[in-house]
């Protein structure tokens, strides 16, 4: 079978226009998908760079493909079933900065680069204060942007239109605050930090499509039904938004609307944040940790199991939705087409793939709703904390839990350290560097949390889902 870069295609080399921070499956299935539609219809005309934002990544992947690799949409829009597989031909080059430092610099160089975007978790946008102006490169996806846009200063040239697609809630004036401390930091000058304030946009970011990525399970048939092998290919529904909240220069730039896309350009997307984050976000966030103990390998089985679609389905509308201060039909209708997404048979959702950065992604999505129940409710929402009883199993590392966490070093470092004291619920609770404020300040919230880790010891993550369910 022919290999991807083995087709005959058209591949046009365009101007780079595009710096993108990260080559994981969202950003490919969601951003460049998108850039392709508009290149399709010669509305943008513009190539991507992207620069691998951690030391160990995939773009050797994708050099052995040309930079070339299949997006497949699968699913239901607008009541039709959506079936396609297209050949991304967009990216012109890939950069590893830990081994080509020099190159990814360079950008900086390139008159036709206008935007940057990224996607490199919620842990992504960190201030490292042992990061350094002269290491090859700084450490934190912040860091290594500031060296960028640092040289983009000396050599006198113009800003970029920044816009970051890590789940985390006003992500560009946070990236923003991020470089300013690293400009005093590196000593810098006032001069740049002007230049970022004038030169350069910023843009907070909602992005909503569900990416189940590589099809591990059947690619041999996918690969049949394409006519070529791809080993980079990515899976997603055909549901996209993307909500941008910033000025109307960006739509000069990038004419989303002009090619069909569904993203909208508002001076306020919280309305649509918190309704995501929430309520499509959140009960992933829920159901990855509870149904991975439980054995259950996807979104899809988690639905249509009796236990856990009922469990997911009362969290959205017991837990979540009477939280949220939005029209409740809208929150209906909205959890309803949630539902339909999620029990998509056309898309294989790994768990596990959700599974990344699992405490950071806890803490954007679902710690705000649990502290609010407690202060306006005084209950404690149980699915919830379930969720993170679940997950200090995980982090735990009990020697009878096969289950292992998918997070940095230093958060996995910092659980085995707080695991060895002597009340390892607590010790977690407590620490206000992975919560931002003290948890055992709530005590109806610790006694929870160490019933449901107990139980789940005892007696397993399906057992207390069948409780809840019960009982709640």
């Amino acid at each position: 079978m022919k290999k991807i870069n083995e087709l005959n295609l058209d591949k046009k080399k365009l101007p780079t226009k595009v710096i993108q921070f990260g080559e994981g499956n969202f950003l490919r299935a969601f951003i460049d998908w998108q850039i392709q539609q508009m290149n399709n219809q010669q509305l943008f005309n513009g190539g991507i760079t992207i620069v691998q934002p951690i030391e160990k990544g995939m773009i050797d992947y994708l050099e052995t493909q040309d930079n070339l690799y299949t997006v497949t949409l699968e699913g239901l829009l607008d009541g039709k079933k959506i079936q396609s597989d297209e050949v991304i031909t967009s990216i012109n080059n890939t950069i590893n900065p830990y081994a080509k430092f020099s190159e990814y610099l360079e950008l900086a160089e390139e008159d036709t680069i206008e935007v940057i975007f990224s996607n490199t978790t919620e842990a992504g946008i960190t201030f490292d204060e042992t990061d350094k102006k002269d290491a090859a490169p700084a450490k934190s996806y912040p860091g290594k942007l500031t060296q960028l846009l640092y040289r983009r200063f000396e050599l006198g040239k113009a800003g970029f239109h920044i816009i970051p697609c890590e789940l985390i809630n006003y992500n560009g004036k946070k990236l923003k605050e991020i470089i300013l401390k690293y400009a005093d930091l590196w000593e810098l000058g006032t001069g740049f930090k002007e230049w970022i304030e004038k030169e350069n946009y910023f843009y907070g970011t909602l992005v909503d499509r569900i990416v189940p990525g590589f099809p591990h399970e059947n690619k041999e048939k996918v690969f049949e039904r394409i006519g070529y092998e791809d080993n980079m290919l990515v899976k997603a529904e055909a549901f996209l938004l993307f909500v941008i909240e910033g000025n109307s220069k960006l739509a000069e730039v990038l004419p989303f609307k002009e090619a069909g896309l569904n993203v909208i350009i508002t001076d306020d997307m919280q309305p649509y944040r918190e309704r995501k984050v929430r309520l499509l976000n959140g009960p992933h966030t829920t159901m990855t940790p509870l149904g991975l103990l439980a054995g259950i390998d996807t979104v899809g089985s988690v639905m249509n199991d009796e236990d856990f679609g009922q469990f997911i389905q009362d969290e959205m509308t017991k837990e979540i939705s009477p939280i949220i201060d939005l029209p409740k039909d809208e929150l209906a209708s909205y959890c309803e087409a949630i539902k339909e997404r999620f029990e998509n048979p056309f898309v294989h959702h790994e768990l596990q793939s959700i599974a990344l950065n699992s405490i950071s992604k806890y803490k954007t999505r679902l710690l705000p709703g649990v502290i609010q129940s407690l202060n306006e409710t005084n209950k404690v929402p149980r699915r919830m904390v379930a969720a993170l009883a679940a997950l200090l199993v995980i982090y735990g590392n009990y020697e009878e839990i096969t289950v292992q966490p998918v997070d940095g070093e230093e958060t996995i470092a910092k659980f085995k350290t707080l695991k060895a004291s002597n009340d390892y619920v607590h010790a977690v609770l407590s620490d206000q560097e992975l919560w931002g404020e003290d948890l055992t300040q709530y005590p109806e919230l610790e006694t929870e949390v160490k019933d449901d880790v107990a139980f789940i010891l005892a007696q397993g993550a399906r057992k207390l889902v069948q409780t809840i369910n019960k009982n709640s």
